[in-house]
């Protein structure tokens, strides 16, 4: 049975007209940066549960990253709550897209769509990372600028490290700063590999993919093209995966 415990919204930001993030005062359980747990509300009369990533480091308040979904029966009301209303945590967090199951390599890619930045976000600040790689790229696609999301934040949290490198990438206009496009389309034409220097190879790479199934499942396909697969317990890989939109 899930361990459902009640918290308090302690901050909110609105990035654009349907992002939203929420701060929350919960006393959650220990995590790993990629975990995610539940938020739940009572609405018409039942409770509704979705699972959300976690974007704060391990130890800080626990914060969320997420898009409203008109017709959703959970976002419409997370997105309007206020400073001190409560919501519904599910103490004990779950996933498996952690850097304890990213095989050893050199390069770590972290591809994501909208609010599937969220657990990279988790993983910069908590910085277990730049331990364990000598390159991390951060590739973030959106349809339009303001969908960027945390991008000054993650400016903050890799101030002065050469070893990476953040792409943001926007589909529907131009925007300065960003790639015009799809990640898919960069990995293919190899242009993100001359953009940032470095080649897909099965020795070197190592990617991380969080965002909606259809990028996940095209991004597989371009990567698995370039002689990457996914990774398994019982047949280590080069990909780890997670659907999230």
């Amino acid at each position: 049975m899930a361990d459902w415990i009640t918290g308090r919204v302690k901050a909110r930001k609105t990035w654009s007209d349907n992002l939203f993030s929420l701060v929350v005062d919960a006393e959650v359980a220990p995590f790993k940066a990629g975990q995610f747990t539940k938020l739940a509300l009572h609405t018409d009369d039942k409770k509704v549960a979705r699972a959300y990533s976690y974007v704060n480091a391990p130890g800080q308040d626990p914060e969320f990253y997420l898009i409203t979904i008109p017709e959703g029966q959970l976002t419409p009301w997370l997105a309007d709550l206020k400073i001190g209303d409560e919501l519904l945590v599910q103490r004990t967090a779950a996933g498996f897209l952690t850097l304890d199951e990213v095989p050893p390599g050199r390069d770590l890619w972290l591809m994501a769509t909208g609010t599937g930045v969220g657990p990279f976000v988790s993983m910069l600040a908590e910085g277990r990372c730049w331990e364990q790689f000598e390159n991390i790229v951060l590739v973030h696609g959106v349809r339009f600028a303001d969908e960027l999301g945390y991008r000054r934040q993650i400016a903050a949290l890799t101030e002065g490290r050469a070893c990476f490198q953040y792409l943001p990438f926007v589909s529907r206009e131009d925007t300065e700063g960003a790639q015009t496009g799809r990640i898919t389309h960069a990995i293919a034409d190899g242009s993100l590999e001359q953009k940032t220097g470095l080649a897909f190879t099965p020795e070197h790479s190592r990617v991380m993919l969080c965002g909606n199934p259809q990028m996940v499942h095209d991004t597989l396909a371009e990567l698995k093209a370039k002689g990457l697969h996914k990774h398994l317990r019982r047949k280590p890989g080069q990909i780890l995966m997670e659907n999230y939109w």
